[in-house]
């Protein structure tokens, strides 16, 4: 009912509808995928900072995940499209006279409507002392490192100086970094981890990865999937407390059984590894929080970490809240990786939560702080919701919105530049800003032959592709 109603008043309507995309991750190409359905009559025009779209898909899933990566396949068909177009290595923010971006102002002139799908670029901090010595690090800068994001191939980590890598956090992130640091260098070769990383991986000297969280088992906020992979590693020992887990999981059993996934994924737990004995190991440990990273005596880089040790007070597993007892308990280590979470930013002139880190929304139309809805201004993914979720999540969160731009296109309502009735032009009406800052947008076609080159390169490696690292290697093959 809803698409034919669309496509009627879509055809009716003289001029296209044109909406901007903040971001070219899975929730800017999930929407636009849903809206090109539904709606005849649009054109779509997808930003991004980076000459290269697929956001996390690209950065973000592990390289031993290449099903996972398979989504691009649907992103090309989208690309496909003649309503659609693909503006790489365009900068939406704050403009000025030295800088190349351009405004999200500057950018509303020449829109019916704007999505902002830019994601979360920032991890959460411990906030406690010695956070910032060298041997602490982010397992979103990891990641990226690892998966070669722009900027970031030359972090410093100290894996070839420790035997013993800590990982706060108990998501599918860590549990990625985890396995990343564990797995057999040879495996890794086989995949799209850049050169830089498989070099420095190969010298790594980690043996022992313990995953820490503050809650207890049931709270854990990693899938089955991963859990079931990292107790399969090969030649890599699982150890945990693993009479307090099944006392935990036994008490649970009335909660457990209403809830299937969360059981399968318990009964994944109490099972653990087939390997009891091995060189190299990883540990689940519950009831922590970190209080202080430990320092050698110049105070230059970790020697270990200081726990509070926790106990749990609440009604349900799911309500469940960690309350520190007081006791401390100290490990060595020599990596710290926090995994705590990840927040996005606000942009100038989008209104934004700071205390909750994301866009306040309703069905992904964006309202102002006084919870009023503002005309043809859009979010998705992360940005909407928080970052929390899979791909799929993401794709279902990004076609509730596409339904709400619909809905809202079909009934008429309140778009930008209302009072303006000229035919907006989209891109093509920024053609003088991009000669005047001298910004060279990259199309998806030429995002192709880029890809290209990495496959060509990745060949000579026994690889699916070697990434490019830098942004002008990338715009070097497109000279």
């Amino acid at each position: 009912m809803l698409r034919s109603s669309i496509r009627a008043y879509s055809s009716a309507t003289s001029r296209p509808f044109r909406l901007a995309v903040i971001g070219s991750g899975p929730a800017g190409f999930y929407t636009s995928h849903r809206l090109l359905k539904e709606v005849t009559n649009v054109k779509i025009d997808v930003y991004d900072s980076l000459p290269v779209p697929h956001g996390l898909v690209r950065f973000g899933v592990a390289p031993d995940h290449p099903e996972v990566k398979n989504v691009m396949t649907t992103f090309d068909k989208v690309a496909e499209d003649d309503r659609f177009r693909f503006l790489g290595n365009v900068t939406i923010g704050p403009s000025s006279k030295a800088s190349k971006n351009i405004s999200v102002q500057e950018l509303k002139k020449h829109y019916d409507a704007i999505l902002f799908s830019y994601g979360a670029s920032e991890d959460r901090h411990l906030g406690i002392p010695n956070e910032n010595v060298y041997g602490v690090e982010s397992a979103r800068a990891f990641v990226a490192w690892y998966n070669g994001l722009p900027q970031f191939e030359n972090l410093k980590l100290p894996l070839d100086q420790t035997d013993t890598a800590v990982v706060i956090g108990q998501g599918n992130v860590a549990l990625d970094v985890a396995r990343v640091l564990l797995t057999p260098i040879d495996t890794l070769r086989k995949t799209d981890i850049t050169e830089y990383a498989l070099e420095a991986l190969s010298k790594s000297k980690i043996r022992h990865v313990h995953v820490v969280g503050r809650r207890g088992p049931l709270q854990a906020a990693f899938t089955s999937k991963e859990l079931r992979e990292q107790m399969n590693l090969p030649n890599v020992a699982y150890k945990a407390d693993k009479d307090w887990i099944k006392s935990e999981i036994d008490a649970a059993q009335p909660y457990l059984s209403k809830r299937r996934p969360l059981k399968r994924m318990m009964g994944i737990l109490e099972k653990g590894s087939p390997t009891t004995s091995a060189d190299r190991s990883w540990s689940l440990e519950f009831l922590r929080s970190p209080t202080e990273i430990l320092t050698d005596t110049n105070q230059t880089k970790v020697r270990g970490i200081r726990y509070e040790l926790n106990r749990l007070e609440g009604p349900s597993p799911l309500e469940t809240k960690a309350v520190g007892t007081g006791e401390l308990e100290d490990r060595e280590c020599g990596l710290v990786l926090r995994s705590i979470g990840y927040k996005s930013l606000p942009m100038e002139g989008v209104p934004f939560d700071a205390r909750q880190g994301r866009v306040p929304n309703n069905y992904g139309k964006i309202l102002d702080s006084e919870g009023q809805e503002v005309p043809g201004m859009y979010t998705a993914g992360w940005l909407k919701r928080g970052p929390t979720g899979v791909i799929v999540s993401t794709m279902t969160d990004a076609y509730e919105t596409a339904d709400t731009i619909a809905q809202d296109i079909k009934e008429s309502r309140a778009m930008l530049n209302d009072n303006d009735d000229s035919d907006k032009k989209g891109a093509d009406g920024l053609e003088d800003i991009f000669k005047s800052r001298d910004i060279r947008p990259v199309s998806y076609a030429d995002w192709k032959r880029i890809e290209a080159a990495e496959f060509s390169a990745g060949e000579k490696l026994g690889k699916p592709r070697e990434k490019f690292v830098k942004v002008e290697d990338m715009l070097a093959v497109l000279q």
